[in-house]
């Protein structure tokens, strides 16, 4: 029986936007995201993990899925925040969430139900990176959930691929870094590297 730490070696975790992120067709999204999982699937990966949010997470389980029909030994790991979670998104996207569940090898659920837990998506984010040894992520470089998996990811030694190689090397290399502006001036996070943090 193999050990965890060997299963890990074989897995791949999938991130990336919501929709309205998504900085290009959803249609080029997918054609990149299908090549990245055909690169796993060739470099030996074959269990894979997705959080499955609308966009993103949805379009690369359905490239496993596909995959699987034609390879048994692929799987496909669901790992969602808890049971209905998705009952009050786009009817398309409820859609094409059940039926990707009814396929998966497994559902991980983390609560029992909506309520209860604030950092519910930190420890999703926490649970597929630790449990993979790749991470194939869509980022369009802005703040949010895929940055702070990337991000983590970086932190745990994974294997990062993504659309944003350099941003994400410079942030491995303390060069970049986001930082949030005072109240008032300015709510969003921004980019900045530490050539300009200084000069501030």
């Amino acid at each position: 029986m193999p050990s965890e730490a060997e299963k890990r070696l074989h897995r791949c975790c999938l991130a990336g936007h919501r929709p309205e992120k998504l900085d290009r067709p959803e249609n080029e999204v997918k054609e990149w995201l299908r090549r990245q999982i055909s690169d796993a699937v060739a470099a030996g990966y074959r269990t894979f993990i997705s959080g499955m949010e609308p966009g993103t997470d949805i379009l690369a389980a359905q490239i496993v899925r596909e995959k699987k029909e034609k390879d048994p030994t692929l799987h496909l790991i669901c790992a969602v925040p808890w049971p209905d979670y998705e009952k009050e998104w786009n009817f398309i996207w409820q859609v094409q969430y059940r039926f990707l569940l009814e396929k998966a090898d497994l559902v991980k659920y983390f609560l029992k139900s909506g309520t209860g837990e604030d950092d519910i998506y930190r420890r999703r984010r926490e649970w597929t990176v630790n449990h993979c040894s790749r991470l194939i992520a869509y980022c369009n470089g802005t703040p949010g959930g895929t940055w702070d998996t990337i991000e983590y990811a970086v932190r745990a030694g994974t294997e990062i691929v993504t659309n944003i190689p350099e941003m994400v090397e410079e942030y491995r290399q303390g060069i970049l870094h986001f930082r949030f502006f005072a109240p008032g001036q300015n709510s969003e996070r921004k980019i900045l590297s530490t050539v300009q943090a200084a000069r501030e």
